[in-house]
Formats: C-alpha cells, structure tokens, sequence
C-alpha cells in the first residue's frame, strides 16, 4: 500500500506541476524565491512541532483557504487557522511535520512539498501551495495514515535522493 500511495502523491505533484505554465506569472521583483519558499513552510513546521499556533498561522494570508481533501476539511482565514492549529491552549498532543521534497516556481508563486506528519500516529502526504504578497492564500493537502517510515512510504524509486 505504502508504494503505491506514495506513486499516487508523486503523480498529483506532477499534475500540478504540469498544469503550473497554465496559469498567470508573477512579474513581482520582490516575489519569494525557491529558499525563500521552503523557508515560510519550515516556519509552518516549526509552528506546529513548537505547539506555537501564531507561529504557524501568521505564515497565512488574512483570507487564506487551507484545504485538507482527504479529510474534508476547509478552513478560511488566518484566525480560523490560528484557532485549528490550538490557538492559545494549544492542541495537546506532540507533533511533527517533516518536509521531504520541495519544488517551486517562483514566476507563479506555487509550490509544492510532500511530507511526513505524526500527531497520535504517522501519514505522509503533499500539499500544493499558493502564494500571495508573502504569504500562503491556498493550501491543498492530500495525506494517508501510515504505520510506515518515509523511506519505506517513498519505496525504491528513480525520485529518491
């Protein structure tokens, strides 16, 4: 299953990637670079393990859509963010969230990342991420729930570093 999952998220990446000359570029000189891009989602990252929500969330447009399809769920808006992400209690439980493979296209300001996540068990998945002025204004995750490590969900195959 870990195999094949894991060619199912590399395939949307390719989609996304694919469909990416589709849609308008940015002529913005001041537009976020490749670094700059896996900066902003390591904050978010660092947000979540630190149990730090503003962190996390202050990384999100004002008007942000933050969409996780795989569980239904959609959320709008840098509060609501904040508070999903524990605001200020917290969410009580540990968490993880490890970046593996990033891609970005600065032109378009659109990026992608697959990922390791735990929190009261392990998934991996990959989210597509848009950027406006800075910050996130869309975040598409897909995840699956894997009792797997990263290198047993990747499996053996040409993307592999």
């Amino acid at each position: 299953m870990g195999k094949r999952t894991s060619g199912y998220l590399r395939a949307i990446l390719l989609i996304a990637l694919a469909i990416a000359p589709s849609l308008p570029a940015s002529r913005d000189p001041n537009a976020f670079s490749a670094t700059d891009f896996k900066k902003l989602l390591q904050t978010v990252a660092d947000g979540w393990n630190q149990g730090n929500a503003r962190k996390s969330a202050d990384c999100f447009a004002r008007d942000a859509v933050y969409t996780v399809a795989s569980l239904g769920l959609v959320k709008k808006g840098r509060e609501a963010l904040y508070e999903y992400f524990g605001g200020d209690k917290g969410i009580g439980h540990p968490v993880v969230m490890t970046w593996h493979h990033v891609v970005f296209d600065r032109d378009l300001q659109l990026g992608a990342g697959e990922f390791t996540f735990e929190m009261n068990g392990r998934g991996h998945g990959i989210v597509l991420v848009k950027l406006r002025e800075g910050k996130i204004s869309n975040w598409r995750e897909y995840f699956t729930k894997s009792d797997l490590d990263w290198a047993a969900f990747e499996g053996d195959n040409k993307f592999r570093d």
